[in-house]
């Protein structure tokens, strides 16, 4: 899940929480150049796994945790708050997010959908998958989650407000739902056309989400 916040400094006011979207300031050179690279390993729309139904993962080994790493390493360089394997080409269902900047990176392996609850709230999302795309998007305000972490071990996390936005958000991933799926036909319209143009010019820089 992508995140204007990071993009412009300003964290604490992600432009995909509430209120008008703050005009990005300048990237310092550097961390626009990591951005960029970043985003390059990201699939994109039209990526076949992008749509396709996530495999359970049943070895917690090194080499998964040092996956987890390297999709931690990335997500932070790209600038976003979550990030799901098959995000990077790996049809596994594990999650990542970090929507405290500085905080600890949550992890989730294997994750389900234990109850969320019936009040919901329409929200703009973005995706690092779906460059230059916001759109509405309807959730749950709360929801329990059970999910393994990197050794194997079962959590049970009990999210609201913006974390569990994210946590839905990175699962959709796992089973090839996108927020374009999820978006009023209108709004998805006009999201698609802005797609095709960031997808037309791949050499241009990527727009702040």
């Amino acid at each position: 899940m992508s995140d204007q916040a990071e993009a412009t400094q300003e964290r604490s006011t992600p432009e995909n929480v509430e209120g008008e979207t703050p005009r990005p300031r300048p990237l310092p050179p550097e961390v626009a150049a990591r951005r960029d690279a970043a985003l390059k390993q990201v699939r994109r729309y039209g990526d076949p796994v992008l749509k396709t139904k996530a495999i359970a993962i049943t070895r917690f080994d090194d080499e998964l945790r040092a996956e987890v790493q390297r999709m931690g390493q990335l997500m932070d360089e790209a600038l976003g708050i979550g990030l799901a394997a098959p995000q990077v080409g790996i049809s596994h269902r594990l999650v990542i997010y970090r929507v405290v900047h500085g905080g600890p990176l949550s992890v989730l392996v294997n994750p389900v959908l234990e109850w969320s609850s019936k009040e919901d709230e329409w929200m703009e999302e973005g995706c690092l998958s779906l460059p230059a795309v916001h759109v509405d998007v309807e959730r749950p305000v709360h929801v329990r989650v059970v999910a393994q972490d990197p050794y194997g071990a079962e959590q049970t996390i009990e999210a609201s407000g913006l974390e569990a936005r994210v946590i839905q958000h990175e699962m959709d991933h796992l089973d090839g739902v996108l927020i374009l799926d999820r978006t009023p036909r209108g709004q998805r319209k006009e999201a698609m056309r802005a797609l095709r143009e960031a997808l037309a010019a791949p050499a241009a820089p990527v727009a702040p989400v």
